[in-house]
Formats: structure tokens, C-alpha cells, sequence
């Protein structure tokens, strides 16, 4: 027998290129559901498992993420955090395995790039249902496939709106559920909204205390529903966002809309919590809190009142102008709508000013009423400086978890050898310094809120007790800015009476109510979240 030469040994026997590896895995699945309820993960983990020890590799650990659609591989956690384990062990060498190209990526762009991320880092991969191969030709083929799988991801997405788009048309919702909604599986329906306990008794009362006014502000509702645990721990001001969604959601009183796919609100197949008559106050409310406080340009210290006052018989608003007479010039206020029964009826200025002013001297506050708007600014302040130390509280917390993850950060840039990834934790080191500076920023700003509350309190005393001598004093533009303060909406002019006397100041008749209604309320109200029996908020201080 010829002996054969070391060259042709090694010819027959190549070397091993997974030799003095270790074995990460990655597996992926497209949703939480999947994730929870279906052995993907755990089934892609025993094939890429068995395959390493048909290599003689051994496993070191799985990377497992629940991640849907194509896009920056950074965005997905487990990939990031496999990123993250290579560059803090530089010294050991790894093969990651996976079972399927599309688990790799489902983006042509993002597939070359995360390539190139392992390849820079020494990194061997290993797929189960593709052989990599490194050619010309293997490459090109791997991308053919890569954009095949990119065009599958589009087409199931196009798919998949299309089935959701018909349930929004046919009256269903086909998201993830609402809150205050369960999603039960209906033998007729499929999956069906159905108010819970939440929805029936925290959001249904939110909205309608706001539609009713007990609940005055945005704010006021975000602190009701965060007393109530319903955004989790965090201070009323960061849910304001959410709060106004909730508010302007239509399918809360039974319809259904969703305007990125040009679904039109119409009625749907689930209960409502709240009548459309409910949620068309709230949407007023929300327009008026739009309107309020906003200035025309075109004021005119002539006319204070133009465009402040409506024509009673079409409700539209009142302009304003000079007449020249023989000697002088007249002022008058008129309606502009040619098909009003009132067009061109003239008002005299002296009459429609004059008017408006004795209106304000009628809705002064009496000294009793003075009383409780003293108790209620005290608790009010009281609970504004309380949500402020909370605030500060969570400020704190948030600083100390933003400065370690910096140092983590820090720690991972110095000990990686790849500079791409370098620069993403320095974007996201930078990120946070931010957030950091802009939160210690806020917090001395709070530490100025020290001594405004008697003045403040004054000031407002001051503008109940004699509005007359605020009106007076202030120009145009400060004059309508009160207006919108003294007043819910716009006034409507009757000729020959004027300003009927229902139309009062709705801060007077705010602080009127609580005299009235209940006196106990005085003193059982508004810091502390209501009792079960006070739940129809008849008159409580938080207004």
C-alpha cells in the first residue's frame, strides 16, 4: 500500500472550521402571542441545539426574541443583547446558528448589514435550512433569498390589513383590546369587545364627570385616573397624551373609527359605556379648551366686544364698524349672515359695552362664596405642590437609572473592538445625557414654586370680587383672554334686552353650586379620591 501524503490527508479530512467555538442561538418568532402561546421558540432552540453537537460545539447560550417585520437589527432586544455578549467576551470565539434565513432578517438591507456586523466581529454563522456560502454565487443567491423573504413580509402585511380593514368596515375592533374592554371569543362573532369592570365603573366615570364639567380640565381627569391606578405610577402630567386620546376615542360610546386607513366612524358591534350625547359634550368641551385663550390679530380697541358676542337668532358672530353720521362718527355691532332674520340690524356700541358691563357687576361674588373659593385654592395649591414632590420624587428615581445605565454603557463602548457598534452606544449614551439634563433642568425649575400662592390667590379674589375693574383696565387683547376665563362660551346679544341674566359668570356660578348644593362638600371634598357612594360627583371641590 502507497502511504499518502500530508497533503492529501488533509485533503480528505479538511479541518473543522467550527473547531474551539462556542454556540450562541438565535431563534425568533413575530408576536408576544406567539411567543407565550406557541412552542416556536422552543422548537427552533432543539433543532439549532441538536445541530451543535452534531459539530461537536458546545451550546453557551440562546438569544431568543419576539419581534415582528423587517427593519434595524438594533431594534430587536435579543439580537441586541447577543451583540452586546460577543463584544464583552473579545477573547473567545462564537458560531451563531439559526434555523431559518427569515429568522435572520426579512430586510435585504438590514440581512447585508447584520452580515457584515458579524463578519467584522469574527463571527461564524450557521443556518439550518440554507448553506451559507461566501462565493460570488452563494452570495448572490443569499440575497435572492433574503428579498424574497422581504417580499413575503409585504405581502402578509398587505394581507393582513386588508382582514383587519374588513372587521373595522363590519363594525368590530380588530386591535389589541381597549382599555376597559375584554376581548372574549364569541362563537358568532370571533373576538368581541365586551365593557369590564374597569370600563364600567373608572373610564365611564371619567368621561362623563368631564362631559358634565365636574371634572373642569384635561388634568383634572388625568389625576382622577391616576388616583385610581388606571395609567400605573406616574404623575398626572406625563399621561395628559393619553388622557386626550381616551377622551376623543369615539368607541367609547359605540362607534368605531380608525382614520390611517380611511375607516369613517360609524356604529359598531360592541356596548358602548358612555351615549354619543355624552361624547359629543366632551368633544365640545375639548374644541372649547382649543378655542380658549386664543387672541385674534385683528382685535380692535374700538370694538372689544367683536367676534366675543353672537346674533341670538342664527348664532353667528357679531362684527363691528363706524357709521359716519352728519357730525360724528357711531359705532355699532351687527350680524353679517344674509339670511338671517337680524342681517344688518344695527346695535348701538354704547349699548352692547354698557351691557356687557353691568353684566359683570351682577355676577360679583358675595362674601360667602368668597370663603370657599379660599378653601378651594388652598386644597387645589395644596395638591399641585404635592403632585410637584411626587414628581420630584420620580425625577430622582429616573436620573439615578439614566446615569447607570450611561456608566453600563460606557463600560461596553470601552471593551467593544467594533466601531459601529461604539457609535450606537454613543448615540445611546447621548440620548440619555440628555433626557438626564433636561430632567435636572425641570426639577430647578420646581424649586422655584416657593411663594406665588398668596398673590395668586389674590389675584383671582381679586378678579371674582370686581371684574368690572379688571375689564377696565386691561387692553383688547388682555380683554378677551378674561373673557374666555369669565366665561364657559360665547355670549349671545338679544335686542332690547341685552345679556339675559342666565348667561352668568361661569366661575361665579361654579363656586355658587358648591354654596348651594351641598355645604358638606366643603369640607369632605377634593384632595382624596371620592367614596363608592359620592361616585356621581355631585358638586365635589376637584371641579
Amino acid at each position: 500500500m502507497v502511504a499518502k501524503t500530508k497533503k492529501e490527508i488533509v485533503a480528505a479530512h479538511p479541518e473543522n472550521p467550527y473547531a474551539e467555538r462556542e454556540g450562541l442561538v438565535y431563534a425568533r418568532v413575530s408576536s408576544k402571542r406567539q411567543e407565550t402561546e406557541g412552542s416556536g421558540l422552543q422548537s427552533q432552540e432543539g433543532r439549532c441545539v441538536h445541530d451543535l453537537h452534531s459539530i461537536k460545539v458546545s451550546h453557551v447560550q440562546t438569544f431568543a426574541d419576539s419581534y415582528s417585520g423587517g427593519g434595524d437589527f438594533m431594534n430587536r432586544p435579543a439580537m441586541r443583547e447577543m451583540l452586546n455578549y460577543i463584544d464583552a467576551n473579545p477573547h473567545r470565539k462564537f458560531v451563531v446558528i439559526f434555523d431559518d434565513l427569515s429568522r435572520f432578517a426579512r430586510d435585504v438591507e438590514f440581512h447585508l448589514k447584520l452580515r457584515a456586523a458579524f463578519k467584522a466581529r469574527d463571527v461564524l454563522l450557521r443556518c439550518l435550512n440554507y448553506n451559507l456560502d461566501d462565493s460570488p454565487e452563494g452570495r448572490f443567491a443569499e440575497t435572492i433569498v433574503a428579498a424574497s423573504n422581504e417580499l413575503d413580509r409585504h405581502k402578509n402585511r398587505r394581507q393582513v390589513i386588508q382582514k383587519m380593514k374588513a372587521r373595522l368596515d363590519l363594525g368590530y375592533w380588530p386591535f389589541r383590546k381597549k382599555r376597559g374592554y375584554d376581548m372574549p371569543l364569541h362563537p358568532l362573532h370571533g373576538k368581541f369587545s365586551v365593557p369590564n369592570a374597569e370600563g364600567l365603573g373608572i373610564v365611564k366615570d371619567a368621561l362623563e364627570a368631564f362631559a358634565t364639567g365636574n371634572l373642569a380640565r384635561q388634568i383634572d381627569v388625568a389625576r382622577f385616573l391616576v388616583e385610581r391606578e388606571f395609567w400605573g405610577r406616574q404623575s398626572a402630567d406625563k399621561c395628559i397624551t393619553q388622557t386626550k386620546a381616551l377622551l376623543q376615542d369615539c368607541f367609547y360610546c359605540g362607534d368605531i373609527e380608525y382614520k390611517s386607513w380611511g375607516v369613517v366612524r360609524h356604529e359598531g358591534k360592541h356596548q358602548g359605556i358612555i351615549t354619543r350625547e355624552t361624547y359629543a359634550l366632551i368633544q365640545k368641551r375639548l374644541m372649547r379648551d382649543g378655542v380658549r385663550g386664543k387672541v385674534r390679530k385683528t382685535a380692535s380697541e374700538d370694538f372689544p366686544m367683536r367676534r366675543l358676542i353672537l346674533c341670538h337668532c342664527c348664532g353667528i358672530v357679531l362684527t363691528a364698524a363706524w357709521s359716519k353720521g352728519r357730525s360724528a362718527r357711531y359705532g355699532y355691532y351687527y350680524c353679517q349672515n344674509k339670511s338671517c332674520n337680524l342681517y344688518s340690524k344695527m346695535f348701538r356700541k354704547s349699548d352692547v359695552e354698557e351691557g356687557f358691563k353691568s353684566l359683570l357687576v351682577r355676577n360679583e361674588i358675595n362674601p360667602a362664596i368668597e370663603k370657599v373659593l379660599v378653601t378651594v385654592f388652598d386644597r387645589v395649591w395644596g395638591q399641585e405642590m404635592r403632585n410637584v414632590e411626587w414628581n420630584k420624587s420620580l425625577t430622582q428615581e429616573r436620573v439615578v437609572a439614566l446615569r447607570k445605565k450611561i456608566h453600563e454603557l460606557a463600560e461596553l463602548s470601552r471593551k467593544t473592538s467594533s466601531d459601529m457598534v461604539r457609535r450606537e452606544y454613543e448615540k445611546e449614551m447621548e440620548t440619555a445625557a440628555k433626557e438626564v439634563e433636561g430632567l435636572d433642568a425641570g426639577a430647578r425649575l420646581h424649586d422655584d414654586l416657593d411663594t406665588p400662592y398668596r398673590t395668586a390667590l389674590e389675584k383671582a379674589v381679586g378678579l371674582l370680587k370686581s371684574p368690572i375693574s379688571i375689564w377696565e383696565n386691561v387692553n383688547v387683547y388682555e380683554k378677551q383672554r378674561l373673557f374666555f376665563f369669565l366665561f364657559n362660551e360665547k355670549l349671545p346679544y338679544f335686542p332690547g334686552e341685552g345679556y339675559r341674566t342666565a348667561y352668568s359668570l361661569s366661575t361665579t356660578r361654579l363656586f355658587e353650586e358648591l354654596v348651594t348644593t351641598n355645604s358638606t362638600d366643603v369640607e369632605m371634598g377634593g384632595i382624596e379620591p371620592p367614596s363608592e357612594s359620592g361616585r356621581k360627583f355631585t358638586s365635589t371641590m376637584r371641579s
